[in-house]
C-alpha cells in the first residue's frame, strides 16, 4: 500500500520505490502501542505483490472499473492502492480466500483511509470477487 501511494505521488521507478519500502520498514514502527522491530516480511509474498500490481497496473484497475461508481482518477490514492491489491489477489491469488482479501484491504481503509473509505473498498471488492471467485463464493454460501 506505501508503494503504490508512493507510486502514484511520485512517480519514482518502481524498483526505487520498493528498495525504500525495504530499507524503511523500522521507521514504520515508531507507534509506541507496536513492537520496536516490524513482523517478518514474507520476501517471496512481497516481491510477486509488488511485481504483480506493478507490471499489471493498469490491467488492475480496468479489472476494477466496472465496480467503481466514478473515475479511477478521481479516487483517493489509498483506496485505489488498496483496490488494486485486492485485485490483484483476487486474479492471482487463489489459495488466499476472497473474504480474506477483502478484510485485510477493509482493515487497511479503516487505519489509512478516508472517512468511509472502508465501506467504499468493502463494496467494490465485493463486487469484484462476485465476478472473479463466483464458484468460491457460492461454495462458502455467499451469492
Amino acid at each position: 500500500m506505501y508503494g503504490l501511494y508512493g507510486r502514484q505521488a511520485s512517480g519514482r521507478p518502481d524498483d526505487d520505490i520498493m528498495a525504500s519500502l525495504l530499507d524503511s520498514r523500522h521507521a514504520l514502527t515508531e507507534d509506541e502501542d507496536r513492537p520496536t522491530e516490524p513482523p517478518e516480511l514474507d520476501r517471496d509474498y512481497c516481491d510477486a505483490l509488488w511485481r504483480g500490481v506493478t507490471t499489471e497496473y493498469d490491467v488492475l484497475l480496468a479489472t476494477l472499473a466496472p465496480d467503481v461508481d466514478r473515475s479511477l482518477a478521481a479516487l483517493a490514492p489509498i483506496e485505489r492502492a488498496l483496490l488494486v491489491i485486492g485485485a490483484w489477489e483476487l486474479t492471482h491469488r487463489l489459495d488466499i480466500p476472497y473474504r480474506v482479501v477483502i478484510d485485510e484491504a477493509v482493515e487497511l481503509a479503516k487505519v489509512y483511509g478516508g472517512t468511509d473509505g472502508h465501506k467504499f473498498v468493502n463494496g467494490v471488492l465485493d463486487h469484484v470477487a462476485a465476478r472473479l471467485r463466483a464458484d468460491e463464493m457460492r461454495a462458502s454460501g455467499r451469492r
